[in-house]
């Protein structure tokens, strides 16, 4: 059970390295973009409700149920090692990855900044 812990941040870390926001993962679920956060802040979460936001995510749910960031290292790596004669940077990935999250940050403090000017 201890891939279940705090299944909200796996949905969040997986929805942010697709480069999606809560806003684009609400339309597909048919919900608000604050249901979309309360359940990315729930340790906890129905498997029906697992299996909607697996498919909307494009993941699978045992793909979901046991994500971490090492697994993503993981498979970089063993993409790497299977096709290194595609010249296949998985650091480069890597870094996508992370301006994606950057870039996603910055348009939350923006928001933020906007909201407390209000």
């Amino acid at each position: 059970m201890e891939d279940a812990i705090h299944i909200g941040r796996k949905i969040s870390r997986i929805r942010e390295l697709r480069g999606m926001k809560q806003e684009a993962l609400a339309d597909c679920l048919g919900i608000s973009q604050q249901a979309v956060s309360k359940i990315e802040q729930s340790e906890h979460v129905e498997e029906a409700a697992l299996a909607r936001i697996a498919e909307a995510l494009g993941v699978s749910l045992e793909g979901l149920k046991h994500f971490t960031e090492e697994s993503i290292f993981n498979n970089i790596n063993n993409f790497h090692d299977q096709s290194i004669q595609n010249n296949f940077n998985p650091i480069e990935k890597v870094i996508a990855l992370y301006e994606k999250l950057l870039q996603s940050e910055r348009e939350k403090f923006e928001l933020l900044k906007e909201q407390l000017k209000r």
